[in-house]
């Protein structure tokens, strides 16, 4: 992603070091939105795209079990309900539901309705009439994506040197990298280093030091064992997070196999254990072997130092939850080129963006503990620990303003909307005590109505929509028909 970004915009050479002894996951990977505006950005079809990757459509999250056994929520993307007047409309479907006069919040919401339904559309305004709500992002095949910006990346110059880093020079007087030794005993010199080695962080954290900050007494999970299997049918528009003993497991559909994962705390359970439980729960027959990761939740205390910034793994991990991984690449990368230096690299803007990345880590961080925090599968000790462990004094205060008024305060660099924190706190049974008494100025015949055309209009919409497993094919057939 950091060769194709920078060969496409920064007008710099760019050299990329990358083993093929080095072996990645490969079980899918779940994005969220705005990584169609990475590839727009790059200028690639979204047919082609999907082709290439084995792509599916991806509306929303599922959390089955995370409120309970039983129950399930989605957390879609797009809006839920509207506004009106001065209001978001929470206050107003709260008004409602403290009389029981109100659908589920889920009926409100249109990517909700489609995913529920396997349905999946493109649309476009119409004269005096706004374009449904239906924002999208993609299941794919992280390795198959890879091989798609590597081979784009060459095609605008970038220089692909294979082979594995034995060591990293600094320069004696600056204290700088200088250059990368390799097992080949060449070196490759550079101005400006991106560190993309994974967990271990080879230039930012071995090399220049920089210490890693642990997050996992908020997200105790450390371990993880994924698979992947043959499909079960057609491909739903969304990614599931299936809540376990002592974890969660993934079911991320591709088009041509399932991605699988069980992330699990390894205090309460064994390998073995999260082992059985995933193939236990398959659509298909496995199709590798089990693969067993470990892992710890936390970032790095400075994501850039010196002349080295520190991409994906090497700069932090967060567990997978609400599919940010490849975003927190990609929204480095687009501050990188905002920010990008020159022939002096000055602290003040090293300063801003680790400020800023932290900013993003830290608030990202407080929703994926909002999960484990306010679980509701009482009776199991994992989960009961969660649920009564310290959190964030900045998820503290974003529960209780909630839960005390309805409100949901987003702070502009925030990823998740407030309309994302709605619908995971009330999936989750945080129901606030009142609303804005703004929401009783409208007369409740108005109000009713109001809910109730949202959720016809939902619901038409959605029964409109192309079955998304059809939608995708006619997609990619058209983008074969157009290379051809």
């Amino acid at each position: 992603m950091a060769a194709a970004t920078l060969a496409r915009f920064s007008g710099r050479k760019i050299i990329l070091v990358e083993s093929e002894a080095i072996g990645t996951v490969g079980v899918g990977e779940a994005t969220i939105p705005q990584i169609r505006l990475f590839n727009a950005a790059l200028g690639i079809n979204e047919g082609t795209f999907l082709r290439e990757t084995k792509g599916t459509f991806k509306l929303a999250i599922e959390f089955d079990g995370w409120s309970g056994e039983g129950e399930s929520y989605l957390h879609a993307f797009g809006s839920v309900g509207h506004p009106s007047g001065v209001l978001p409309f929470q206050h107003y479907w709260l008004r409602a539901h403290a009389t029981g006069e109100a659908e589920p919040l889920s009926a409100y919401c249109l990517n909700d309705v489609a995913a529920r339904t396997g349905k999946m559309q493109f649309f476009q305004a119409q004269p005096g009439q706004p374009a449904p709500d239906v924002p999208w992002a993609y299941h794919f095949d992280a390795g198959l994506y890879a091989a798609l910006l590597r081979s784009y990346a060459e095609e605008r110059g970038v220089q692909r040197i294979e082979g594995a880093i034995a060591s990293v020079k600094r320069d004696a007087e600056s204290g700088d990298i200088s250059a990368l030794v390799l097992e080949d005993g060449s070196q490759i010199e550079g101005v400006f280093f991106l560190d993309c080695t994974g967990f271990r962080s080879l230039l930012l954290g071995e090399a220049l030091g920089v210490g890693f900050e642990n997050w996992s007494h908020w997200l105790p999970c450390d371990s993880a064992v994924a698979v992947p299997c043959a499909p079960g049918g057609d491909f739903a528009p969304y990614t599931r997070s299936i809540a376990r003993k002592a974890g969660w497991q993934w079911r991320i559909p591709l088009q041509h196999r399932i991605g699988n994962g069980h992330v699990f705390c390894s205090e309460f359970m064994s390998a073995d254990e999260a082992t059985d439980i995933l193939l236990g729960n398959l659509d298909g027959s496995p199709q590798a072997d089990p693969r067993v990761l470990q892992f710890t939740t936390g970032m790095r205390q400075r994501q850039w130092e010196r002349n080295c910034l520190a991409l994906g793994l090497a700069g932090g991990f967060l567990e997978p939850l609400e599919s940010t991984s490849i975003h927190l690449i990609q929204s480095s990368i687009a501050r990188l080129l905002q920010m990008l230096p020159g022939a002096e690299m000055a602290p003040a803007v090293r300063d801003e963006f680790n400020r800023q990345a932290r900013f993003e880590w830290e608030r990202i961080r407080d929703f994926l503990i909002l999960h484990y925090a306010a679980n509701g599968r009482e009776g199991e000790p994992f989960w009961d620990r969660c649920r009564a462990m310290e959190v964030p004094d900045t998820l503290t205060a974003k529960i209780e303003t909630f839960r005390a008024s309805g409100n949901i305060h987003r702070e502009h660099e925030e990823l998740f909307t407030d309309q994302g924190w709605l619908q995971v706190m009330v999936g989750q049974g945080i129901v606030p005590d009142g609303y804005n008494p703004i929401a009783d100025q409208m007369p409740a015949a108005e109000l009713s109505a109001m809910l109730a055309r949202i959720v016809t209009r939902n619901k038409q919409t959605a029964a409109s929509m192309a079955e998304h497993a059809d939608f995708l094919r006619a997609l990619i057939d058209h983008s074969q028909r157009k290379t051809a």
